[in-house]
């Protein structure tokens, strides 16, 4: 198990429990330290802002009826089991993209906290421009997309896929 661990892209889950640890952490200090939807403004196009959010993304689905909740619940599950399995074969120097991994799997797995315990997310980063707010979201949401985002930036930058092409067209 231990060197399985080693030789794949598991060694990269202290870094899925660091960001779980730091949304869990900074959503308990927003809870213990506001009052629901209470902002205080720190910079000019930035509040904290605390929020409850029952949908996903953007509030999509917030006004479901509860059936959201499970749904977003079980996808989140689902996606941390199919990245996990991903992260085990990744081999160990695919750096990038298991980096890309634990960061959504803490995030899914953040806002699955939420979900669990309190049937909604604990929302509080609000950035604007003027009187346009983006919908707040959190350190778990901010995990999901530099994840994702990374995970799109190796696709297209990844040299194992080059090298591998090049070879068969030889």
């Amino acid at each position: 198990m231990i060197m399985s661990i080693k030789n794949s892209g598991l060694k990269w889950l202290w870094l899925a429990l660091v960001m779980l640890i730091v949304d869990q952490v900074t959503k308990q200090l927003v809870v213990a330290g506001m009052d629901l939807y209470q902002s205080i403004p720190v910079i000019p196009f930035f509040n904290l802002t605390y929020v409850h959010n029952t949908g996903a993304a953007f509030s999509f689905l917030a006004d479901a009826g509860g059936w959201q909740r499970w749904f977003f619940s079980a996808i989140a599950l689902g996606v941390s089991a199919l990245l996990t399995v991903w992260m085990a074969k990744a081999k160990p120097n695919q750096r990038l993209i298991c980096i890309s991994y634990a960061l959504i799997i803490s995030g899914a797995l953040g806002n699955l906290i939420d979900r669990l315990a309190f049937g909604y997310v604990i929302d509080f980063l609000d950035f604007y421009i003027g009187d346009n707010h983006w919908p707040a979201f959190n350190i778990a949401d901010s995990a999901i997309f530099v994840g994702a985002a990374l995970m799109i930036f190796e696709a297209f930058t990844n040299e194992d896929d080059k090298s591998e092409r090049a070879e068969s067209k030889s």
